[in-house]
């Protein structure tokens, strides 16, 4: 079966309209995950990322923590569905920890970021702290990158003033 479209993603124009935000974008990524996969939370302390995020291919429940020790939702967490099928985008803005669960039997997720890849300024917050307390829509245990099995929990966590 073929399946034709066409879909403007992005136009700089259209998210300032929307946000407010004038944001240099500098790298693409785009991976692809296994059902019950969690990636996350990902920040860097340094050189930190705006990330633009969404899914191509499948579905994730995609996660944003505030790590901005001033800020008064410090530590609390947003999380919304991901979709090739919903087509919704998120922003995830620099000092923030991200991170995605996959729920389809694969997922492609692409974002945008407002910095580089610095792997000496990436850091981990274990995805399942208590203190965060992320509601992930899971039955049973994720699977875990060693990355992500060595996250920290916030409170040992390096976070923005």
């Amino acid at each position: 079966m073929r399946a034709d479209f066409f879909f403007e993603s992005y136009n700089r124009r259209a998210f300032h309209d929307a946000t407010g935000l004038d944001v240099d974008f500098v790298q693409d990524n785009h991976s692809r995950s296994a059902q019950g996969v969690l990636r996350g939370l990902h920040y860097q302390i340094e050189h930190a990322q705006g990330k633009l995020v969404r899914v191509v291919a499948g579905a994730v429940f995609d996660v944003a923590v505030d790590i901005r020790k001033s800020s008064p939702t410090f530590g609390r967490w947003v999380g919304v569905e991901l979709s090739a099928a919903n087509k919704k985008m998120v922003w995830i803005p620099p000092g923030f920890a991200h991170g995605f669960l996959v729920l389809s039997d694969d997922a492609e997720f692409l974002y945008k970021t407002t910095d580089y890849y610095a792997p000496s300024h990436e850091r981990t917050i274990a995805w399942n702290d208590p203190q965060i307390g992320i509601a992930w829509p899971l039955a049973g245990a994720p699977l875990l990158s060693a990355k992500d099995q060595a996250g920290v929990r916030l409170k040992d966590a390096e976070v923005f003033p």
